[in-house]
């Protein structure tokens, strides 16, 4: 009896562990495992349905970039995936919070104040930027495709707050 009950608890211990180890598992890898790049060497996302309505990215907008970018990893322990460059000019610099978030640092455009906005996961980019004009918020960015499987579109909603929009 001993020994089945010796047996249980590791069995439970492994498990225990199998759990945590999960938990702790790289934002890095999780987000690495949504986008990847096609033959071409276009980068690709592939959305991830359960989080359609969360907040699931946050762009910070700074007067420097590279130097936010350093802060934001050595203090909130945010794991930098990579950079791509920007129409506008600039880099921006994707990095992954959690397995189910993250967000880009980018440098300021002409007449912006430093600062940061969020952004909801959709099932259709399109048809949330739609409904939100039909439901009284004001056209910012119509939406536009960043890259296959990311279309993004940002409204300011009633009271002035802007709201951003990311989906296929």
């Amino acid at each position: 009896m001993a020994k089945k009950s010796a047996r249980k608890k590791s069995t439970k211990k492994r498990v225990a562990a199998k759990r945590a180890t999960a938990k702790r598992a790289s934002p890095r890898r999780a987000a690495a495992k949504r986008t990847t790049r096609s033959r071409s060497g276009q980068l690709r996302h592939r959305p991830t349905p359960g989080l359609y309505g969360w907040i699931t990215h946050t762009e910070l907008q700074s007067a420097d970039p590279l130097a936010t970018k350093s802060w934001c990893a050595k203090v909130l322990g945010w794991t930098f995936t990579h950079s791509m460059s920007m129409p506008e000019g600039g880099d921006y610099h994707l990095f992954a919070y959690s397995e189910k978030g993250g967000g880009g640092v980018r440098g300021l455009m002409p007449n912006e104040s430093p600062g940061s906005s969020f952004t909801v996961h959709v099932s259709d980019a399109h048809e949330a930027y739609a409904r939100a004009l039909t439901e009284g918020a004001e056209p910012v960015t119509p939406p536009y495709r960043v890259m296959e499987g990311v279309t993004i579109a940002v409204v300011k909603a009633p009271g002035g707050v802007r709201v951003g929009f990311s989906g296929p």
